[in-house]
């Protein structure tokens, strides 16, 4: 990345509620809409933007990410000065790709290009069915039969019933699933095996973090991929011999920046790789989609959970997500 001379930069952050077409249920609780913090960054003459969820699960609120990127932007004249400003997380994310967008309008060449990515192309993504009851499940995954990636929000009990249940509805589709740390030390052998029996492709943050040692020891059936127990590169050397793939979101790394990191680190180690993301709109997914090159997985569906999303948002066919276009970002 080559630097872009910055003249006085300002710098505003505000909250956006987008309300989803129907809960979004994880084993953590429910949500009805998108909270999000976006950023826009100004030159004067050009405006970048970026979008961040803030996520209870890390500490963070809507208000402590606004309060964070106010403070911050006292602190910042150019996009190097961000690292020195600010921990990975929400507001790190929305400012890092606001300085990316920015920086792309004002040369003109896109942030992949900048960036030296590989120039990102169309590709399927999860589509997620909220936690539910076995049967609620099935029925949704038999409702969604033109796309071909689904994601099981799982929750402990009755998760076996529950994978069973949509394999049966769905004997054709790619299945992973994401149990949200709500699986135990005694329930994971068990519901690793039903997950092979119903051949899921992979199995997301089974435990609670800090409990990752057990993983150790047990015979992985199915591969296991690191949600809650990985935000940023330096958490990799951790997660070798426990965990087989990492789940990369712009949130955790804190910007399109450390993802960069993360990935390379992840790869060098040959762990696979999810691009995810929280839910949010087209903004927020925009600069993930650069990253999809790089991934084994990518459940980037936000903008198909909202009831509506934002003008130029990504587009979405049958499940298949094409690039961003440069009037959305990048």
């Amino acid at each position: 990345m080559s630097p872009v001379s910055m003249s006085p930069l300002r710098i505003e952050a505000r909250h956006e509620a987008w309300p989803l077409k129907e809960a979004f249920v994880i084993s953590r609780g429910a949500k009805t809409a998108a909270d999000v913090v976006v950023v826009e960054i100004s030159d004067g003459t050009y405006k970048g933007r970026g979008e961040s969820v803030p996520y209870g699960r890390y500490g963070e609120t809507v208000d402590g990410v606004l309060d964070a990127v106010r403070t911050a932007a006292s602190k910042i004249s150019t996009h190097a000065d961000l690292p020195h400003a600010l921990n990975p997380g929400a507001a790190l994310n929305a400012l890092d790709c606001a300085f990316w967008d920015l920086e792309s309008k004002q040369t003109g060449i896109r942030v992949s290009k900048r960036a030296e990515l590989v120039e990102p192309t169309p590709k399927v993504t999860a589509f997620t069915l909220s936690l539910a009851a076995p049967e609620e499940m099935a029925a949704k995954a038999a409702s969604v039969a033109h796309l071909s990636l689904l994601k099981l929000k799982l929750g402990g009990q009755g998760d076996d019933e529950r994978m069973r249940a949509v394999r049966q509805a769905r004997p054709d589709a790619h299945l992973v699933a994401d149990a949200n740390e709500a699986w135990t030390a005694e329930t994971l052998t068990p519901l690793l095996s039903v997950a092979a029996e119903c051949g899921f492709e992979l199995i997301e943050q089974p435990l609670p973090a800090g409990q990752d040692s057990i993983l150790r020891d047990v015979t992985h059936l199915v591969p296991i991929c690191a949600d809650e127990s990985v935000h940023t590169a330096e958490n990799v050397p951790h997660l070798l011999g426990l965990y087989d793939a990492v789940n990369v979101k712009l949130d955790k790394a804190g910007g399109l920046t450390g993802a960069i990191n993360l990935i390379a680190e992840a790869r060098k180690n040959a762990l696979k790789i999810m691009i995810g993301s929280m839910v949010g709109t087209s903004l927020a997914v925009a600069p993930a989609m650069l990253l999809a090159p790089y991934a084994d997985w990518i459940d980037l569906d936000g903008p198909l959970l909202l009831a509506h999303d934002r003008e130029n948002g990504l587009r979405i066919d049958d499940g298949i997500v094409q690039p961003p276009c440069p009037e959305l970002w990048g």
